[in-house]
């Protein structure tokens, strides 16, 4: 029997409705993904690790892993059956403590790994990568929809600020698919396995504010959006042009590249404008 059924089983357990809780019991799908998160050997941090349908086999490969729960109940009974080289944090990982974790797992680079919740997919997504944790590797479980804003165009509907971070810093691949069969309770909507390696660009801990900026208001052209940034309608103009964009370019239109490469000019123009005062 699955790890997770026998579990819930066990302790008679129903699933969290208000935390999103589905559980990974795909077998196949489990060995994909704990194959793709312990290929490089590092420390794991897990985010949400529910019955532990990942952790435990991570767990079993000699990694040192640190899994954030927020489930009281869940922590407790993966707390009694990890080995000593798992540690269990109950805790919601908007409000953890990563330094702490960064330095339980060793203080070096490592893999983060979850299956996370429709509802708060993008507030985890944006802590684990504006974080400056070294991750390497990340190996990310969500709804469909919401995997696709990870590797949205220019252009797209679902083309945000999350798409061009994810795409800034890491590279980023669709892996597979999952159906709702693979979980228990089945959610309605088809998963997807989405695996982001480090590229190696140093981050900008600027860039996220520039971005929200600039996506702030999507009707707005850019040169609007950006005066939150403390930079003049005129002087947004010109960097624009000077870019070789249209002046009513908007935010979604633009490149991963070309928006990195406005934000350090906008970044310099601001600084200017304080130095003048």
């Amino acid at each position: 029997m699955n790890n997770t059924i026998e579990l819930l089983t066990e302790y008679s357990l129903k699933p969290n409705k208000a935390l999103g809780q589905n559980f990974l019991i795909d077998e196949e799908a489990i060995d994909r993904i704990v194959s793709l998160a312990a290929e490089a050997g590092l420390p794991v941090l897990e985010i949400g690790p529910g019955l532990g349908a990942l952790t435990f086999p991570l767990a079993g490969t000699g990694v040192k892993l640190a899994a954030v729960e927020l489930d009281k109940a869940l922590s407790e009974i993966l707390a009694e059956r990890l080995p000593e080289n798992a540690s269990v944090i109950n805790r919601d990982f908007l409000k953890a403590d990563l330094g702490n974790i960064h330095s339980l797992l060793g203080g070096g680079e490592l893999t983060a790994i979850g299956n996370l919740p429709y509802y708060i997919t993008s507030d985890i997504m944006m802590r684990l990568i504006t974080s400056g944790l070294p991750i390497r590797r990340m190996v990310i479980m969500t709804q469909r929809e919401a995997a696709d804003r990870f590797t949205a165009r220019p252009g797209d509907r679902n083309y945000v600020p999350l798409s061009v971070l994810s795409q800034r810093y890491f590279t980023v691949t669709a892996a597979f698919d999952l159906s709702p069969a693979s979980y228990r309770p089945q959610p309605e909507v088809a998963s997807r396995v989405t695996v982001f390696d480090r590229n190696g660009i140093g981050y900008d801990e600027s860039f996220p504010r520039f971005l929200k900026c600039a996506f702030a208001m999507r009707r707005k052209t850019l040169a609007n959006n950006l005066a939150a940034l403390g930079v003049s309608r005129a002087e947004a103009a010109a960097l624009i042009e000077k870019a070789g964009l249209s002046p009513s370019v908007r935010a979604e239109a633009l490149g991963v590249d070309t928006l990195a490469g406005l934000c350090r000019s906008a970044l310099e123009t601001h600084a200017g404008n304080q130095d003048a005062r």
